[in-house]
């Protein structure tokens, strides 16, 4: 018999292996980079705890125990509300914080293009268009021509094209 067929087969070894080797990667990584990011539902619940543990020791003149209480309350059923809808569907939030990041991002690329625009100078910045100042019949640098003074930028009441 070979050496293969005398020792019982373990159908887990290989299973176990690699299970010791991600925990010990595991282990690793987070000495080396500190504990992982909380889920976005994570999040949200420290969130809640937070406003709720804010607004729980808040404790005016102005305020009477009636409405502290009615705070108290408000507070107590927003958590209940929340709890059931994080527990429920966590993967939701780690959706919408994605969505949520897309959106920054095509508004952070629609905001720069736009500034691109704004800064861009008059002279070969725009890819070799002629100088206003080049127009035929038109004296240069005439003060009273608008388009010699210098651009002010985003004050210019020039509304921002989004699209």
């Amino acid at each position: 018999m070979s050496e293969a067929t005398d020792r019982p087969a373990d159908g887990d070894a290989w299973a176990d292996a690699c299970a010791e080797d991600l925990e010990a990667e595991k282990a690793r990584r987070r000495a080396t980079y500190g504990p992982p990011p909380a889920s976005a539902a994570e999040e949200l619940r420290r969130l809640v705890d937070a406003v709720a543990g804010k607004l729980g020791s808040f404790s005016s003149p102005l305020l009477g125990t009636a409405a502290q209480g009615a705070v108290r309350q408000v507070v107590q059923q927003a958590k209940s509300a929340v709890e059931p809808v994080i527990e429920r569907n966590p993967e939701i939030f780690d959706h919408l914080a994605a969505a949520g990041n897309e959106l920054l991002a095509a508004y952070r690329s629609a905001v720069e293009s736009q500034e691109g625009r704004w800064t861009r100078t008059t002279e070969g910045a725009d890819g070799g268009a002629p100088h206003p100042t080049d127009t035929p019949g038109r004296a240069a640098d005439d003060p009273s021509d608008p388009r010699d003074r210098p651009s002010d930028g985003p004050s210019t009441g020039e509304p921002i094209d989004l699209d």
